[in-house]
């Protein structure tokens, strides 16, 4: 190891009070995705107050965007919790379904929270008698704030760190991170894999999706800045988990890496498994939004 940066000394909570004997906490990661859905509210409201944007005409008025968000937090919530239990454990959940909805130990899939606001939107599209393509490319429009700060909070948090390098900027986590570490040698420095998500998921996609909903009249064409969003968040995450840590339960002696499907000399990850469906479904509305 060359270099490596020393991580910051950030508190993982914001602040804490004592209530009644009880602990209450805000925590970066819970901000994250308060502050990243008030940020994409005002994004949504914002084009639909502009009628150019559209084909038309907006898929429904400002004023109805607080149901419509009430939707969106309820499918991020669920689709996310249910995700990583389906996903990532679920031998464990099904064996402590108590555990599912307990959210504030940890564990969302961002593949999960997807399905769930793509049940969210169709529901209140369906509900609502609105165009679902309209809703949904406005929602991909308005997503990218919350991924940014959610993986900033993940950096925080010193949680879904990289794999082991020695590049100048790599960062040598606390806690467990020096437990998979085994060949290493003193202090483990690894890949800041959650501040490459939140540049190319977050910031890189987001600036894309902007360009091309307020320069090249995206949202005319339903679905496309949906398939956008699909395609591109799709392609950085199966790209950044060659260098991210897999999750631990998919880690043996006879399996370092941590791939959930072996191919012998190679593998993927589950996130790239989860990815892949997803890229495929970006391109075909891509290719359909076009034609």
């Amino acid at each position: 190891m060359l270099a490596a940066i020393s991580f910051p000394d950030i508190s993982p909570e914001l602040f804490s009070i004592d209530l009644f004997g009880t602990t209450l906490a805000l925590r970066w990661y819970a901000l994250g995705y308060i502050v990243g859905i008030a940020i994409g509210y005002q994004m949504i409201a914002h084009a639909l107050r502009r009628p150019a944007l559209w084909r038309d005409a907006p898929p429904i008025a400002p004023a109805r965007l607080e149901d419509y968000l009430t939707y969106i937090v309820i499918g991020v919530i669920a689709g996310g919790r249910l995700g990583y239990c389906l996903f990532y454990q679920p031998g464990y959940y099904l064996a402590n379904p108590l555990e599912i909805p307990a959210i504030w130990t940890g564990g969302m899939s961002f593949h999960g929270g997807f399905l769930g606001v793509v049940l969210a939107v169709f529901l209140f599209s369906r509900r609502n008698g609105v165009s679902f393509g309209s809703m949904a490319d406005v929602t991909c429009l308005a997503a990218t704030p919350a991924i940014l700060l959610v993986r900033l909070a993940n950096f925080v948090n010193a949680e879904l760190w990289g794999r082991p390098t020695d590049l100048p900027w790599a960062v040598i986590f606390p806690g467990e991170a020096a437990q998979y570490c085994p060949d290493v040698t003193g202090l483990c420095a690894r890949h800041p894999s959650q501040i490459y998500e939140a540049a190319l998921e977050g910031l890189l996609l987001g600036a894309v999706l902007i360009y091309l909903a307020y320069r090249r009249g995206a949202l005319k064409s339903p679905w496309l800045l949906t398939g956008v969003f699909c395609a591109g968040y799709t392609a950085a995450r199966f790209v950044i988990e060659f260098v991210r840590q897999p999750d631990a339960q998919f880690q043996s002696p006879t399996n370092p890496l941590g791939w959930a499907l072996d191919f012998g000399t190679w593998g993927l990850t589950m996130g790239q498994i989860l990815s892949i469906p997803m890229f495929l479904f970006g391109c075909t509305l891509i290719w359909a939004a076009r034609r």
